[in-house]
Formats: structure tokens, C-alpha cells, sequence
């Protein structure tokens, strides 16, 4: 068994470190292939592909097994390493992101499911899911540092070469020892299904995420998107209703427990991407950091949630797990509350005591809510349950990165465009020959502003999280009366 979660661990920080160890390679990435105005889709080609394939790929582990799946899953993810790491163009490089995606969206769900497996009770379930945050908090902090190193000592390709050897090992380890529990199911795969979902999230993803880029929403290219994803989602809800094996089964979003799961999911992790998308921006164009400082500002969340993550499993066995989720959603509150008062004159170590107490609560959130997954769904369903799971875990980064995009430009576009500064870096390099030192202190105004009105998003988020937090609670009393 021990041989086998160190099989999950590795798949576990291929995936996560290939979230955070990319972002230092990207100015030698534009560099050598050229295609600025495509950066973008670096991360949201394999963000699409992986939110999408993870629900499918905890379907077929259901059907065909999990030791079968997360290998194939595996193979897909190093194909599309080793291609990114063989481009040549950035249109390339995007569909092997695309690749790599489709890969990476296996794991997740899979590994996830296999340490409900492994670990038969709920103490035991809860460390394993500890480590696997602890992976995710690990990852936040050394990816951008060994990308630093890669990139510095030898050439970005090999940040994506790098997930070879290790990919391999992992494939050997769940080859030699992991004994599935074997569940006999119908091998009956909803082909149509899984066109018709995967055709209108792509639509409703790609909008949003074009939308969240461009914040143009109602353009004629957006509007087909939208139709599209209706439409096609519409069949396929229609056609689910109607198959003996359907890809995502509708009777999980009957099941209240997960429905409230699931919400938790979907708001927690739209707060987690605000606070890694805008403060950086915060610390390079209002406190005046360079890009390491402002990087160095984001490692109490991820060491914080390594030490909250660790907390709960402890935890578990004392208090109830929704008491634990439910202290997680407070931390949120009182952090996101902390983070809406940012300002030009704020000290950085505010900064890191409020996105230290949100990594925190994140700790005691994250591995509680897959026990609770666990825990609602029935063993033939689980790994579907926990894709579903994990889908809306990456879907809620796009749904976040939209709305907290659209507030932030609400708030700085107009002003911006008063003093003609609506071109403006937002690295905190602004032109002094273009503007005086009056321009320019309004200019840090505004972004503050800008900021602001994110954390105050996110402030709304972590209360709606904390209310659903206090159903599970309410239900899971009810259920021990």
C-alpha cells in the first residue's frame, strides 16, 4: 500500500506543479516562439481540456476500471510533455497543451478515488488526503523556483521534459502493486453523451474564458458560443435522461449532500484563483514589488494551506468533519474581509497574514470536502462523483477569473481612461515620461480600487461558503438525531 500512494503522490505533483511551473517559463517561451498576444492560452488550453476530461475519465474508471484508466490517463499527459517540450510555434504549443490537459484531467479524480481505497477509515482517509494537499501546497512554492532554475540552467523545454521520468516511475508503481478492488459494472460508454457535454462545456468554457481575457461578452463570436453551449448541454441532458449508462449520471444532482459539496467546491476555489490572479498585480503596480516579491507574497497561502491541511487531519476523530469545513469557511471570511482594505500604503506583512489565514482555511476545507464526496456517493459511483467533483473544482477557476475580471474593469476602466492610461502596464512600470507623479499616484488609486472590488467578491464568496457550510452541518446533525 505504501509503494502505491507514493504512486499517488507523484501523479499528484505532476499535475500540480505543472500548474505553478510553467508561469516563470513564459517570457522565454514569447521569446523563442514569439505569439505575445497567445500567452493566455498556455493556461487555458490545459485548464479547458483538463476540467472537461476529468469528469469522463472518473466515469471510465468506474466502468472499466481505475488501474486501466489512471495509466492511460498518465501516457496521455507525458504524450503531450514531451510535445510541449519538442514545440515549435505557439499554436503548437497550445494543442499540446490542449494534450497535456486531457492527460492531467485523469488524475486528479482518480488518485483521489484511490486513496478512498486504500485508506478504509475516515481518520486514516483524512491524513491521505492531507498529504495530497500538502503535494498542492508544496508544488505552489517550489514550481515557480525549480521553473526559475530550468529555465535559467538549461532552456524552457525542459520544464515539460522534466515529467517524464517521473510520469514513468509512476506508471510502474501502479502497474507492480496496485491491486484494484474489482467491481462489476455494465461496460455499456455513453459515447453520445460525452460529445454532446464535451462539445457545450468547451463552448461555455472557451467563452468564458475568451470573455474573461478580452471582457468583451457580447460580441457575434460569443454569442454563437452561448448558443452552442444551450443548445448542446440541452441534448445532452435530454439524451442522459434516456441512457441505461449515462456519462454523468443526473441522480447525483439529486443527492442534497453533494449538491451542497459541490457548492462549497465551486465558491471556495473561484476565491483561491482571485487572490492568485490579482495579487500579484497588487504587489507590482501598488506596493511597486518586482515579479520575485510579488511571487514571494502568494507562499503563505500555499505553506499555510500545507499546515491547515495537516491541522484537519489531526482534527478528524475530535470534532466532526463538517465542524472542520465549517472553521475553514470562517478563516475564508476573515481573510477575504482583511483583503478588501488593501490600499497603496499597506504593509506586506498584512498581506501575508491575510493570505496566510486564507491558505489555512483552505487546508481545513479541500481534504474534508473529498472525504465528504466519499462519504455521499455510492462506491460504484464514486469515481464519477469525485470527477464531478473535480470538474467543478476546475471550472470554478474560469467562472472566478470571469467574474472577478469583469469587477475589476468595471472599477478601473472608466478612470483609466480619464487620464489616458488605459494602456498601462500592470507591473507597476509605468512610463514617468508619459506621466507625472500626480498621474501616477492616481493611477495606483485606481488599481487598489481595482483590487478591492475583487476581495470584495471574493468577501461575498466566502460568506456564501460559510452558509453552505452550515447545511452540511444542519444535515449531518439531522442525520445523527
Amino acid at each position: 500500500m505504501n509503494k502505491v500512494f507514493v504512486a499517488i503522490l507523484l501523479a499528484t505533483a505532476l499535475a500540480a506543479i505543472e500548474g505553478t511551473i510553467v508561469s516563470t517559463a513564459i517570457p522565454s517561451i514569447t521569446a523563442d516562439l514569439s505569439g505575445v498576444e497567445l500567452i493566455s492560452w498556455i493556461y487555458s488550453a490545459y485548464l479547458l481540456t483538463s476540467a472537461i476530461s476529468a469528469i469522463i475519465f472518473g466515469k471510465l474508471a468506474d466502468l472499466l476500471g481505475r488501474k486501466k484508466i489512471i495509466i492511460a490517463g498518465i501516457t496521455i499527459f507525458l504524450i503531450g510533455s514531451l510535445l510541449c517540450g519538442m514545440a515549435t510555434s505557439m499554436g503548437l504549443l497550445i494543442v499540446y497543451r490542449a494534450i497535456q490537459g486531457i492527460g492531467a484531467g485523469s488524475i486528479l479524480p482518480i488518485t483521489l478515488t484511490m486513496v478512498g481505497e486504500l485508506f478504509k477509515t475516515e481518520k486514516e482517509r483524512a491524513k491521505g488526503q492531507g498529504y495530497i494537499s500538502m503535494v498542492w501546497g508544496v508544488s505552489g512554492v517550489i514550481g515557480p523556483l525549480i521553473g526559475g532554475f530550468i529555465v535559467d540552467q538549461l532552456t524552457w523545454h525542459f520544464i515539460f521534459l522534466l515529467n517524464i521520468p517521473f510520469g514513468i516511475g509512476t506508471i510502474i508503481l501502479i502497474a507492480k502493486y496496485y491491486q484494484e478492488e474489482k467491481i462489476i459494472l455494465s461496460r455499456k460508454i455513453d459515447y453520445l453523451g460525452a460529445s454532446f457535454f464535451s462539445i457545450g462545456m468547451m463552448a461555455l468554457l472557451y467563452s468564458l474564458i475568451e470573455g474573461s481575457n478580452t471582457q468583451q461578452w457580447t460580441t457575434i463570436t460569443q454569442c454563437i458560443l452561448y448558443i452552442t453551449a444551450i443548445v448542446f448541454l440541452g441534448i445532452f441532458i435530454f439524451v442522459e435522461n434516456r441512457t441505461d449508462e449515462p456519462i454523468i449520471p443526473l441522480t447525483l444532482f439529486k443527492n442534497k449532500r453533494l449538491n451542497v459539496i459541490n457548492g462549497l467546491t465551486l465558491f471556495c476555489m473561484a476565491i483561491v484563483i482571485g487572490i492568485s490572479a490579482y495579487l500579484p498585480i497588487y504587489a507590482q503596480s501598488v506596493l511597486g514589488k518586482n515579479a520575485t516579491e510579488a511571487g514571494l507574497m502568494l507562499t503563505p497561502l500555499s505553506v499555510m494551506w500545507t499546515v491547515g491541511a495537516i491541522l484537519s487531519s489531526q482534527l478528524v476523530g475530535w470534532i466532526t468533519n463538517k465542524r472542520i469545513i465549517q472553521i475553514g469557511t470562517i478563516l475564508l471570511v476573515i481573510s477575504t474581509t482583511m483583503l478588501m482594505f488593501l490600499s497603496s500604503t499597506t504593509s506586506p506583512l498584512f498581506v501575508f497574514l491575510a493570505t496566510g489565514i486564507l491558505g489555512t482555511g483552505m487546508g481545513f476545507i479541500a481534504p474534508m470536502l473529498i472525504i465528504a464526496v466519499q462519504a455521499s456517493s455510492t462506491e460504484e459511483q464514486l469515481s464519477t462523483a469525485i470527477g464531478l467533483n473535480s470538474f467543478i473544482n476546475t471550472f470554478s477557476q474560469s467562472i472566478g477569473a470571469a467574474i472577478f475580471g469583469v469587477l475589476f474593469n468595471i472599477t478601473t476602466s472608466h478612470p483609466l481612461k480619464e487620464i489616458d492610461a488605459e494602456s498601462i502596464n500592470l507591473n507597476g512600470s509605468f512610463d514617468h515620461t508619459l506621466f507625472s507623479a500626480q498621474q501616477i499616484h492616481r493611477i495606483i488609486e485606481i488599481i487598489a480600487g481595482g483590487i478591492r472590488s475583487v476581495y470584495t467578491g471574493s468577501f461575498v464568496f466566502a460568506v456564501i461558503a460559510f452558509i453552505l457550510a452550515i447545511f452540511i452541518s444542519i444535515k449531518q446533525s439531522e442525520e445523527n438525531k
